[in-house]
């Protein structure tokens, strides 16, 4: 017995296989999924081991290097490790060394699907990093990230999420991800994966391409604006990126070396910058580095604006009127300083009375309307006039159409601090 085992460890001479799970190691009940193993050359015969089954699944292969091992209409009793190895088909005295493991978890319907992100969620360069993020609703479980064709160690939650960092990406790493979460320990509960989320890798050897827009200028709301995007070669597909916006419209068939986004009836929410890319079509993940912005400017857009600062305690909201009527100005100026002079007496408050009409004259300067209000006597707001704006006041005097109604808005013109020592 012992002999037999020394020749079948020294007739170990082939390196391990590569294994994976098609199209991912977490796999509903009731759905399918294929395990993959990978001799080095044609003509071998493949086992598929499971941890804890005496009895390995055997394919032989004559022409290729790939073994498929399908499993239709999983249950839970598939869960598990699987590793596998090969040996000629015509000398059983040589064998490989086992492949690594590989786990496929069947999902548990009361495990609700994490979320999944990535870091930056715009795509990363070559030989750039990225973070892959996943959470979930449970504590203290055991994540796994799934892409085709591709293993990661899983890794227990810190709380509610765990990272899985790709440090050095390559053309490789693009792709479609998505995660899910299990108990720690059996019977395992498995959730649902997460919706996939795409990893995007940017090749800076690739030329950026050029970005126009037709019409040009400042678009009117309700109007067509095309946004074209062009590279010299044809076999690519062209992706328009709006800032802010992570999901890029995508140009399937671009005719001849350009792609052509119609944005229809434009509004303010279209407005902002855009660039474009593109990638081959044999490289999917592939992206090249963004185009140059371009700004679209839609008309009617809001324009923030900052009252003027008075040099006396006033506050002054006003509505827009019509330009300037000077007869008009100086008559509610002069109502103004009347006011004021008769509550108050003394000459010495000339001072304050003339600034107040400076106030009303800088208001009317404007184009502003004022009408004054009575006031009543507050002994707590001695000097203190009100100037109510009216516009529809002011275009009647002028012998027009009344305007639509508009805010109405007062100026506040306190003309004493009290009394003066």
């Amino acid at each position: 017995m012992a002999s037999a085992l020394t020749v079948l460890l020294l007739g170990r001479e082939y390196p391990k296989p590569p294994i994976c799970v098609s199209p991912s190691r977490v796999v509903a009940l009731g759905g399918s999924v294929t395990i993959l193993c990978e001799g080095l050359y044609p003509g071998m015969e493949f086992f598929l081991h499971k941890a804890g089954d005496p009895n390995p699944q055997v394919r032989s292969v004559p022409d290729g290097t790939v073994a498929e091992f399908p499993i239709a209409n999983v249950s839970r009793e598939h869960g598990g490790s699987y590793t596998c190895e090969y040996r000629p088909i015509t000398d059983q005295n040589r064998t490989s060394h086992p492949s690594d493991p590989v786990e496929i978890i069947v999902e548990e319907p009361s495990y609700p699907k994490p979320n999944i992100s990535l870091s930056p969620s715009e795509g990363v360069s070559l030989g750039g990093a990225v973070t892959v993020w996943c959470w979930g609703q449970h504590q203290d479980v055991r994540f796994v990230l799934n892409k085709e064709r591709r293993h990661f160690p899983p890794v227990d939650s810190d709380g509610f999420q765990a990272v899985f960092p790709i440090s050095n990406v390559s053309r490789e790493d693009g792709g479609n991800y998505s995660c899910s979460y299990h108990s720690r320990s059996e019977p395992f509960a498995v959730s649902y994966p997460s919706d996939p989320v795409e990893l995007v890798v940017r090749d800076p050897s690739l030329p950026r391409p050029s970005i126009a827009l037709s019409p040009t200028g400042v678009t009117a709301p309700g109007a067509d604006v095309t946004i074209r995007c062009q590279w010299q070669r044809r076999d690519v597909m062209f992706f328009l990126h709006k800032a802010g916006d992570l999901n890029p419209q995508r140009q399937m068939d671009p005719a001849g070396d350009g792609a052509e986004f119609l944005i229809p009836t434009v509004g303010r929410q279209h407005g902002g910058n855009y660039s474009c890319s593109y990638r081959n079509r044999s490289e999917p993940f592939v992206s090249s580095q963004p185009s140059d912005p371009l700004q679209l400017v839609v008309a009617g857009g809001s324009v923030s604006s900052t009252a003027p600062v008075l040099t006396r305690p006033i506050i002054a909201g006003v509505s827009a009127a019509s330009a300037g009527l000077l007869l008009l100005l100086l008559l509610l100026a002069f109502v103004c300083y009347r006011r004021t002079r008769g509550r108050k007496g003394p000459a010495p408050r000339q001072s304050r009375e003339s600034e107040a009409a400076a106030t009303v004259y800088a208001l009317m300067g404007e184009g502003k309307q004022l009408n004054v209000l009575p006031q009543e006597h507050d002994p707590g707001a001695e000097g203190l006039t009100y100037a109510e704006l009216d516009g529809q006041a002011l275009q009647a005097k002028r012998g027009g159409p009344a305007p639509a109604p508009e805010p109405v808005l007062y100026a506040t013109i306190n003309v004493s601090q009290g009394p003066e020592g």
